[in-house]
């Protein structure tokens, strides 16, 4: 997998039958410039997108939220407070997981070339093409865990 360019969309897209409208590639430049570790949801991104101007509305960040995830552009992430994150899929080795409390929803992501392994191997067996591979686990931080235990 390489790492997505509104070139590199518009040629996907066209190919599908779809176009690389206005929105997406806005859509698509906001996933690029978020820093390293930020995920957003569709109203993350609404407000975001707001702020700056852009009239783009909530149901068209859905959809276009969705597609992107669906052609393996985004990554869909359940972080634990009842609604879907999306960061940008990044391409090996900006590869990563998510370690994730449910009780405070601090999220840490790590790296483990052994589950993209598996994932990859597993699909190819198969006859499916990878798109993404993600683990998400979830547990208790030890800030909750201390939070927990009685005095």
């Amino acid at each position: 997998m390489t790492a997505y360019t509104a070139a590199s969309l518009k040629a996907e897209l066209n190919e599908r039958g779809w176009r690389l409208t206005p929105q997406r590639e806005v859509i698509l430049h906001i996933f690029q410039e978020l820093p390293q570790g930020e995920h957003l949801s569709a109203e993350d991104l609404y407000e975001r997108l707001s702020a700056e101007h852009e009239g783009i509305s909530l149901s068209t960040i859905y959809r276009t939220l969705k597609l992107m995830a669906r052609m393996g552009i985004l990554r869909e992430l359940e972080l634990g407070e009842g609604h879907k994150h999306y960061e940008l899929n990044q391409p090996y080795p900006h590869h990563h997981h998510h370690l994730i409390c449910v009780r405070c929803n601090t999220t840490i992501e790590f790296k483990n070339d052994s589950i993209l392994k598996i994932g990859s191997k597993t699909a190819q067996k198969e006859g499916f093409h990878l798109l993404d591979c993600q683990l998400t686990i979830h547990a208790v931080c030890p800030k909750c865990q201390r939070a927990l235990m009685p005095l």
